[in-house]
């Protein structure tokens, strides 16, 4: 089964969070696994947005960091599972210790991230403890709707 492909990806774990911005966005550039701890990749996926737009918590967590990393600004949410995912260039609208839903604004995108073929980018990257996993096999694409008898 591909990544992505069933109702859990290759790693064991199901489609769990929404988009980080909206409307769904474009990937303009994809998830690259690094060969090792310290070798090249890509970390995560680079979102075409605009600046300004709202970036929204992928999934229910607690915001664990919003603050600079190497001079950029920085939100990171730790999810059940040992998840925690990352949001960047990002102005902050919620301080660490929030908890916070799927679908709420955390903070707005900035423009200048690195390579960023369009005008901003958010970069969201996803990890389970030290290993970097691809967010898109995890972002839910069907729902499922249970009608409940009616005897009006």
């Amino acid at each position: 089964m591909a990544l992505g492909s069933g109702p859990a990806g290759r790693d064991g774990l199901e489609p769990r969070f929404g988009w980080p911005l909206s409307p769904r966005p474009v990937v303009v550039r994809p998830f690259e696994a690094p060969l090792g701890p310290y070798g090249p990749g890509h970390r995560g996926v680079d979102l075409a947005a605009t600046p300004g737009q709202q970036v929204l918590a992928a999934g229910p967590g607690v915001v664990v960091f919003a603050g600079l990393v190497a001079g950029r600004p920085v939100i990171s949410i730790d999810h059940d599972g040992g998840l925690r995912t990352t949001y960047e260039p990002v102005t902050p609208t919620v301080p660490a210790g929030t908890q916070v839903w799927q679908g709420q604004p955390i903070g707005l995108v900035l423009p200048g991230h690195p390579g960023c073929p369009v005008e901003a980018c958010l970069h969201w990257g996803v990890r389970r403890g030290e290993e970097y996993l691809n967010p898109l096999p995890l972002i839910q694409t069907e729902s499922r709707i249970r009608l409940k008898p009616w005897t009006g």
